[in-house]
């Protein structure tokens, strides 16, 4: 692979991001890496619906009580629209479009970033109502599910941001677009796993 080599739009290969075979063993790794993860939400999920509403007695604090809708809401609209701006940066990706894959992917990370301080603000504001990760067993799976999300959040934000800096100079190539491709399906899976959250933990949490 001649990473030196000049490409245009039209001399650029139309699946760029497995066209080479590191490309696509790339690609057979992260589906492997997505298979284990998606065994750990999967756990988690299950271990918060077995625990949901459980307390102290005294102390229990239920999620009709806790939860926000709106704020919750705006969260979504965030990570969702990051989604769409992901996806607009591979099409230009997909096109040879360099500098518009930056821009889309730099919004991306300015949404997700936004989404990650709402989230900071949501537990700040349960851990002063007294909805601790050590007050009950509600508060652990809660805090475990959603602050594993976040974690994601946050590793699939360094992720692109640091794939933006190294590459800045160097443009698109064959080696850097299977990354560019596999950290933007990271962060579908990540937006994927915040609407079953925003489902299981908060939509059915208000109704049950």
């Amino acid at each position: 692979m001649d990473l030196n080599t000049k490409y245009t739009p039209q001399s650029w290969p139309e699946h760029a991001e497995h066209s080479t075979l590191e490309g696509k063993n790339k690609f057979v790794g992260f589906w492997l890496f997505l298979g284990g993860e998606t065994v750990l939400f999967a756990s988690l999920f299950a271990t918060y619906l077995a625990l949901k509403n459980k307390g102290p007695s005294g102390m229990e604090f239920t999620t009709q009580e806790l939860f926000e809708l709106p704020l919750v809401f705006i969260m979504t609209m965030l990570l969702l629209t990051s989604s769409l701006t992901s996806v607009y940066a591979m099409y230009h990706m997909r096109n040879y479009n360099f500098k518009s894959m930056q821009a889309w992917l730099m919004i991306t990370v300015l949404l997700g970033a936004a989404f990650l301080a709402f989230e900071i603000y949501e537990f700040n504001h349960y851990v002063h109502l007294g909805f601790t990760f050590t007050q009950s067993a509600f508060g652990t799976a809660f805090f475990t599910l959603v602050g594993t999300h976040g974690l994601h959040v946050l590793i699939g934000l360094g992720w692109i941001t640091l794939l933006m800096l190294r590459n800045s100079k160097r443009g698109l190539n064959l080696y850097n677009a299977p990354k560019f491709y596999t950290a933007s399906l990271y962060w579908h899976f990540i937006d994927v796993v915040w609407v079953f959250i925003f489902t299981v933990v908060y939509l059915m949490g208000m109704v049950n």
